[in-house]
C-alpha cells in the first residue's frame, strides 16, 4: 500500500503543477497578447475551445466538467 500511496501523491503533485502552469500561461498571454513569444501555443483559445464542447454536449458536458471540478479540488 506504500508504493501506491506513493504513486497517488506523485500524480497530485504533477496534477498541481499542471493547474499553476495552465494558470501561468493563461496570466500571460492575458498580459501579452495572443503571440506570447516563448509560449508556441494558444492557450486561451485551447481553453474556449474545450469549453464550448462541453457546453455543446449538453448534460453529459455538463457531468464532465463536475467530474473535473471535482478531481482538481479533491484534498
Amino acid at each position: 500500500m506504500q508504493i501506491i500511496d506513493t504513486i497517488i501523491g506523485f500524480l497530485k503533485k504533477i496534477t498541481e503543477l499542471g493547474v499553476a502552469l495552465l494558470a501561468t500561461s493563461v496570466v500571460l498571454q492575458v498580459v501579452f497578447g495572443t503571440p506570447v513569444p516563448f509560449l508556441k501555443i494558444d492557450v486561451i483559445g485551447n481553453l474556449t475551445g474545450v469549453i464550448s464542447a462541453l457546453g455543446s454536449s449538453g448534460l453529459v458536458g455538463l457531468i464532465a466538467a463536475a467530474v473535473l471540478y471535482g478531481v482538481l479540488n479533491k484534498k
